[in-house]
């Protein structure tokens, strides 16, 4: 089942998508009990967006053995651990904003898990009983301030760096889909999931060992290879099998800071 929160008339609203029709519900999907109201709205008469507000972004770097290796990092032997700012996050249809554009600044399609219900030292057999469900995320990264700072928050956190969404897919094995990033309609990085060096139950276990998650946050579960620039002008679409497609343009913020 997909889930959204949208916007009509600049009132917030959750709903489920079936096709290209929105069904309302009374309350967030992450609340126990959501019900249909019986209102249902075209997709093309509502804004889509972010599919939830999380408090804490949680994210996994070099979790594809051909990422690593084009960024010349060694295999983490466990999940690599980093947090990003929630105030990065944008839905879909709305713009990156690249703050500095001498900067490499450059794009990364991750699937994303979103958490169901509060999860503390989660044993891998579990965890994905904490899940909710999926949505696609793109990990923009600013490469010059990663290597400057040996570490990723600030390269990963400007606002719009995270677009996230549109929709939340509760019936996905996260372990074995599709994943992919085209940038002004060429391909760019393509790849599945069963890839994953370590996959989404390892990762849960290893985050809720160091941290409490609570329902509406997420984990960014790493990028395949094919990461590259973006400028100006682009459209960046990202696909993940059974989610659907995220597309966000981007431009210059330059004059904006």
């Amino acid at each position: 089942m997909k889930y959204v929160r949208f916007s009509r008339n600049e009132e917030v609203f959750y709903g489920v998508l079936e096709g290209e029709t929105i069904k309302q519900l009374d309350r967030d999907f992450l609340t126990e009990n959501a019900q249909l109201t019986g209102a249902e709205y075209p997709l093309a008469e509502a804004k889509l967006l972010t599919p939830v507000n999380p408090g804490q972004v949680v994210g996994i770097g070099l979790n594809y053995v051909l990422h690593a290796k084009e960024m010349g990092k060694a295999i983490p032997e466990e999940p690599m651990m980093f947090m990003v700012s929630p105030s990065s996050i944008i839905a879909h249809g709305e713009d990156i904003v690249l703050p500095n554009l001498e900067h490499a600044i450059e794009y990364e399609v991750e699937l994303a898990v979103v958490i169901g219900k509060q999860a503390k030292k989660v044993n891998k057999a579990e965890a994905l009983d904490y899940v909710f469900g999926y949505t696609i995320c793109n990990d923009v990264s600013d490469r010059n301030l990663q290597a400057k700072d040996g570490q990723y928050t600030r390269a990963k956190s400007y606002a719009t760096f995270k677009p996230l969404g549109p929709v939340v897919e509760t019936e996905l094995n996260p372990n074995q889909v599709d994943i992919q990033l085209t940038l002004n309609g060429e391909v760019k990085q393509h790849s599945n999931t069963d890839d994953l060096i370590h996959d989404v139950a390892s990762i849960i276990e290893t985050v809720t060992d160091v941290m409490t998650l609570n329902p509406g946050d997420i984990i960014i579960t790493g990028t395949p290879s094919g990461v590259g620039p973006l400028k100006p002008g682009d459209k960046v679409e990202l696909a993940i099998e059974g989610i659907g497609k995220l597309v966000n343009g981007v431009v210059d913020g330059t004059n904006h800071r």
